[in-house]
C-alpha cells in the first residue's frame, strides 16, 4: 500500500543486559519507589508516578526537565503483565501533538543471574520522534543500570 510505513520505520528496538537476577529487574520497571529512582531519562526529574499494575490497568507519569522546565505527562494502560518476564502497555504523551497512541513491549529473558531486557517501542511514525524516544530510553536503561548496582 503507497505510503504505509513497514515495521522497521516505525519501531525502536533496543536491549540491555542487566547484572541482575530477572526478578530484581522487573520489579524495577513496576514497582513505585524503584520507578521513582530512575525511570526518566537524564535531564528530567519524576513528579509524580502512579500505576495500577494488571491487564486494563493504567499508569500515569509525570516528569519534568531540569532545572524548572514544563511538566510532560505519560500515561497509557497495560495490555499484559506476566511477572517477571514481559509487560506490554500503551504510551501516550498528553504532549505530543500528532504521535497518538504507541505500544511498548518489555520482555525480561533470565541469563541465569542476569537478566536482559528488550524493549520494542512501536506505532512512532515520526522520526524525530523515534531518534527522541530511542535517546531517551537509552537514557532511562543507563539510570536502570544504576538503580539496580545501588540495590
Amino acid at each position: 500500500m503507497a505510503g504505509t510505513k513497514s515495521d522497521q520505520d516505525t519501531t525502536i528496538h533496543l536491549r540491555r543486559t542487566f547484572a541482575a537476577p530477572r526478578e530484581k529487574v522487573f520489579r524495577a520497571w513496576t514497582e513505585k519507589e524503584a520507578l521513582n529512582r530512575w525511570w526518566a531519562p537524564p535531564g528530567f526529574e519524576n513528579t509524580s508516578i502512579a500505576t495500577d499494575l494488571r491487564v486494563g490497568g493504567g499508569y500515569d507519569f509525570r516528569m519534568r526537565k531540569l532545572p524548572g522546565g514544563p511538566e510532560f505527562h505519560i500515561l497509557g494502560t497495560f495490555k499484559e503483565v506476566k511477572p517477571p518476564e514481559r509487560l506490554v502497555y500503551t504510551w501516550n504523551w498528553t504532549e505530543a501533538r500528532g504521535m497518538g497512541e504507541t505500544l511498548v513491549t518489555v520482555e525480561f529473558r533470565d541469563l541465569k543471574g542476569s537478566t536482559e531486557v528488550i524493549l520494542t517501542h512501536a506505532l512512532i511514525r515520526d522520526e524525530e520522534l523515534r531518534r527522541n524516544h530511542a535517546a531517551g530510553w537509552g537514557g532511562c536503561f543507563d539510570r536502570v543500570a544504576e538503580y539496580l548496582s545501588s540495590k
